[in-house]
């Protein structure tokens, strides 16, 4: 196997890229009148090992879901990315669906992406011995900002999202996102994402908020981070994980709500909360056929096919990057 990066290098990096963005956004978002902070930042070291215990809960459909459909149509797939790609994943996590796709496609290399690099180099390694003559050149990077990709001849590249992340974004950052994807992968390219449909709260309220409490926990690491990073003093007690769904919106959002007044203090700044008062971590859009379709381009992808599974509940497509066109 070949990595262009190992794992001590990779976890000094992803403190020293990310930790000054990290202060940056919870700074300005706890100073916000509707308390927010990006999603991203739930993704330390614990925050991704609790994603993934997530994925494996009886009311997380996603996760069981999507592997289905990639399982069930991963020929089909195949047949229309051609063979010998460089598979390129966005925010890769523990790379679980990722077999499927670089089996079928019989993947030249494998670029996994992701903000966590330690959890990153973790799964990487685990990876390599599925694949050990396949070459894996791991990035730390947030990859909602442009990247400059390894060099890596090709048949070309294949971009793979699966989760129905472009959900955390609202629409104008996931059309930016999904543009800034097309931009790092190039003309030709092709990107396999994942979005999931819109469907009844009873359905999506129990996946964001579990019986077991995974996801509150996931949801109030978030807070403990804070203060192990940023010399924080939140007293993570005395808040509890809120998911509601916003029909007029169309999404899953997720919040830490106050239980109490507090007060406390992050990177030296003071802030107050009266009790009712959230701080918003998440969203989880959910989107209809016609929907995606046209996120997808105007995102600057032209969609080429579309799996389900039976109940409707999720969704694969296949896009592609194609010339601009200034008329018809």
């Amino acid at each position: 196997m070949e990595l262009d990066l190992d794992l001590t290098v990779v976890a000094n990096e992803s403190a020293s890229m990310f930790g000054s963005s990290f202060e940056h956004d919870v700074l300005s978002g706890l100073a916000l009148h509707h308390r927010a902070i990006p999603a991203r930042w739930l993704y330390d070291r614990a925050g991704s090992e609790l994603f993934e215990e997530i994925t494996r809960l009886p009311e997380y459909y996603p996760s069981r879901t999507e592997r289905a459909i990639l399982c069930a149509h991963a020929r089909h797939i195949a047949s229309l990315t051609g063979y010998g790609r460089d598979v390129i994943e966005f925010g890769s996590g523990s790379s679980t669906k990722t077999p499927l796709i670089l089996e079928a496609v019989e993947a030249a290399a494998y670029v996994p992406i992701d903000i966590c690099g330690e959890f990153l180099m973790s799964s990487v390694v685990a990876l390599s011995h599925r694949f050990p003559s396949m070459p894996i050149h791991p990035v730390v990077a947030d990859f909602t900002k442009p990247l400059t990709l390894p060099s890596i001849r090709s048949r070309g590249r294949l971009g793979f999202f699966p989760g129905s992340t472009i959900g955390n974004l609202v629409p104008p950052l996931a059309v930016r996102l999904l543009q800034t994807m097309a931009t790092t992968l190039g003309e030709g390219a092709q990107l396999l994402i994942g979005i999931d449909r819109i469907k009844e709260a009873g359905v999506l309220i129990p996946a964001y908020d579990d019986a077991d409490g995974v996801t509150a926990q996931f949801n109030l690491n978030l807070l403990r981070r804070i203060n192990r990073e940023l010399r924080g003093t939140i007293p993570v007690d005395a808040f509890r994980h809120v998911a509601r769904w916003n029909e007029a919106e169309s999404r899953i959002e997720m919040h830490l709500e106050a239980r109490e007044a507090v007060a406390f203090s992050v990177a030296g700044r003071r802030f107050q909360m009266r009790a009712g008062d959230t701080i918003h971590t998440e969203n989880s859009i959910k989107y209809g056929p016609r929907d995606a379709r046209l996120l997808l381009r105007a995102g600057g992808w032209t969609p080429l096919e579309e799996w389900s599974d039976p109940d409707d509940k999720f969704a694969v497509l296949l896009a592609e990057v194609k010339p601009v066109r200034f008329a018809p």
